[in-house]
């Protein structure tokens, strides 16, 4: 469950072609002017990658096909899975398949890959449902955050289109069931893996096996068109049994014979035949030739792009950007990135990103094993980390600014960042884009010897997790940020890990857990004699026990911080604990000492110039006023809020403010402008905590209680 915006402040408690990274989908978006999906514009994807010639898959494509009729005659969806071993074509014959049924699915085609290969380990479902309900135009404040409710939303805005889905290198059956559309659509699933869990679910199993040598052969003449096949039939044999049938080691020799027209295909079979014992590197089921052909393609490259494409083999994830190549290279590469892609080394995953086919990443690693010192391999990697971190931390400033951002630890040398602009919004969704290569650069970070990258990086991600909730994430991040910093013997970070991510455990509903953090944080300052942090902490120690529904404990040490904090030199956190304060005697039922605090809260956070909790603050008050039957302040102060709110995109507190004018509304007799407000305010509770969420079910059972009495 999305968890609730006051509850995560620093202090207050309150998707081979043009496609995709793991659990991104991409492609060209086409609107459809008057129809509606979930309050949104509807929109028409079209995310297929391009074509691919394949040959000798008529027999697979018929089956597929008889699959998808009869099912349809039936009234089901067609659901089939393609599997085989990498590099066989499953996504190519796929394509085939789903490009071939456009005209009978004229509302879209969805595409994401799901990264079962990808050393980032596969993505998570709740992604990949969310990206398809952006693309599918559901706004991010309309968008629920379990991954059963965005199904559910799934499901019901494809329920009535007729589209085809590719879900692409899947890992398990449990990871694909939640993106199955139902409907009358159809949906195509690749995976190296058989998946007879999803028999279950009406599916066709498609197993490929490695072409039979004269399609192989065929394969080669298309890539060719040059009729050196036809002038060396025997050669060409030769060739395509070397490259093991597999259709990528034949496309890869292919196009290396394309760029040198003169060279005769027997010169290639040497070479391979020569080279076959550096293969077992890239093995795959018993498979000794794909490396060799790679090696062939690797010498064809400039000394430049050869040096890039060992380089970018040590990044941690296969999709990267160009400022990543950048910093791997420590100089310009876009035109090496060309000559790469070119090269058939790397794929264009569209918007400045490319990616690596897995084999293809597994051989340029062993390259810059074999042809770079150990000083040099290390350098580049730390130059790609040094990347991530500093855009990371660029992102944080700007979304957050108000965050007090630790201190930076980088290698030697210049650090290359992404231009994010200075958007909150944009560079949240780099962040997010991002997520799965910071996720890994997070854990390999100690291994690779910089272990306070680990910490320095999870705290960079706090505006990430405290916005968009990726909570699993949230919690391994700062547990390995906690180990490095433990590791480090560095109390600092060892407290903002124990603090932050103790925030993290509020909003998973762990609070015990996250109370013993802060505890532990609590008692590191005491005996380092950080006075500061040590208020702070108790401010922490409160939001725990007001979870915990302890609310004299939590009044107490409210208290406490609202007084030493300021004394300390920090007026915003003391106006946070102020803030807290309020909170807690608004709910003990002292709503004198609750306008007091939430006052001078207001004016303390106004002054030191965070407004987006003098906002929260202007809301607490007006909640207050209403519960004095106070009335006449009541409508500026949430007006005030709510444009404040609106404009940082807090959605929960955006629905608190919603609420407090609903019921301004109906105290003033204007039901249907109340009713307005709470539906609003239902929206963005359910998309931020569920539809099942504590302020979603009240804000429900409000509008029951306004429709009962207009029948009445």
């Amino acid at each position: 469950m999305r968890g609730q915006e006051h509850g995560h402040n620093e202090l207050s408690g309150t998707v081979h072609g043009s496609a995709v990274q793991a659990g991104t989908v991409h492609g060209g978006i086409h609107m459809r002017i008057g129809a509606e999906a979930a309050g949104q514009i509807q929109q028409t994807p079209w995310q297929l990658p391009p074509l691919v010639r394949i040959t000798d898959r008529t027999e697979e494509l018929h089956t597929l096909e008889q699959h998808r009729a009869r099912t349809t005659r039936e009234g089901y969806p067609a659901l089939a899975a393609v599997s085989g071993l990498g590099g066989v074509g499953k996504t190519a014959v796929a394509l085939t398949w789903l490009h071939a049924l456009r005209p009978e699915f004229p509302d879209g085609q969805l595409y994401a890959d799901l990264g079962a290969q990808s050393p980032n380990g596969p993505a998570h479902p709740d992604e990949v449902v969310g990206h398809f309900l952006r693309t599918l135009g559901v706004a991010a404040k309309q968008m629920p955050s379990a991954l059963a409710d965005r199904a559910a939303m799934y499901r019901s805005l494809v329920a009535d289109r007729r589209l085809v889905v590719l879900l692409d290198d899947a890992a398990t059956a449990a990871q694909v069931r939640p993106l199955l559309p139902g409907g009358q659509n159809v949906t195509a699933v690749t995976s190296r893996r058989r998946m007879p869990g999803l028999i279950v679910d009406g599916c066709y199993a498609l197993h490929l096996e490695p072409l039979a040598t004269e399609a192989a052969v065929e394969l080669l003449e298309i890539t060719l068109a040059d009729g050196r096949v036809a002038a060396q039939p025997d050669e060409a044999r030769a060739l395509v049994k070397l490259c093991a049938g597999l259709p990528l080691a034949v496309r890869v020799a292919g196009a290396r014979l394309a760029a040198r027209p003169r060279r005769e295909i027997t010169t290639m079979v040497r070479a391979l035949t020569e080279e076959r014992g550096r293969l077992e590197a890239l093995a795959i089921e018993g498979d000794h030739n794909v490396r060799a052909t790679l090696d062939l393609s690797y010498r064809g490259l400039t000394p430049e792009a050869a040096r890039l494409y060992r380089l970018i083999g040590l990044h941690p994830g296969s999709e990267f950007g160009t400022s990543v190549a950048r910093a791997a290279l420590a100089s310009d590469a876009a035109e090496l990135l060309d000559m790469l892609h070119d090269a058939n080394l790397l794929v264009d995953a569209g918007e400045e990103r490319y990616r690596f086919h897995d084999l293809v990443r597994l051989h340029a690693a062993s390259k810059a094993e074999e042809e770079e010192s150990s000083q040099e391999r290390v350098a580049a990697l730390r130059r790609m980390v040094d990347h991530y971190l500093a855009t990371a931390t660029r992102a944080e400033e700007i979304v957050d600014p108000q965050h007090r951002t630790m201190p930076r630890s980088y290698g030697a040398g210049s650090v290359i960042m992404a231009d994010l602009g200075d958007d909150a919004e944009a560079a949240l969704d780099w962040l997010e884009l991002e997520l799965p290569n910071l996720m890994t650069v997070i854990q390999r970070a100690r291994p690779a010897g910089f272990p306070a990258v680990a910490w320095q990086l999870a705290d960079a991600l706090w505006p990430l997790f405290l916005r968009r909730k990726f909570y699993d994430q949230w919690r391994a991040a700062h547990n390995e940020g906690l180990a490095a910093a433990e590791e480090l013997g560095d109390t600092a970070a060892q407290c903002r890990m124990l603090t932050s991510g103790g925030v993290g455990e509020l909003g998973l509903g762990s609070h015990e857990r996250a109370l013993e953090m802060f505890e532990s944080a609590a008692r590191m300052f005491r005996t380092y004699g950080d006075t500061l942090g040590y208020a702070r902490a108790l401010n922490y120690q409160g939001l725990a026990h007001q979870r915990l529904g302890r609310l004299d404990k939590a009044s107490e040490l409210f208290a406490r911080a609202a007084v030493e904090l300021p004394a300390c030199g920090d007026r915003r956190a003391g106006g946070l604990a102020r803030l807290n304060l309020a909170e807690v005697a608004l709910a003990r039922g002292l709503p004198e000492k609750a306008t007091a605090d939430a006052d001078a809260a207001y004016v303390t956070l106004r002054e030191v110039g965070d407004m987006y909790n003098a906002a929260r603050a202007a809301t607490l008050l007006g909640r207050v006023y209403l519960a004095r039957d106070l009335l006449d302040p009541v409508e500026d102060l949430l007006f005030t809020a709510l444009s404040t709110l609106r404009g940082v995109a807090a959605d929960y507190e955006t629905a608190r403010t919603l609420e407090s004018l609903a019921q301004l509304a109906e105290r003033r007799g204007q039901q249907d402008v109340a009713r307005d407000y709470y539906r609003e305010a239902l929206d963005l509770y359910s998309s931020v905590g569920g539809s099942e969420s504590a302020g979603a079910q009240t804000v429900r059972a409000r509008l029951t209680q306004l429709d009962s009495r207009s029948v009445d």
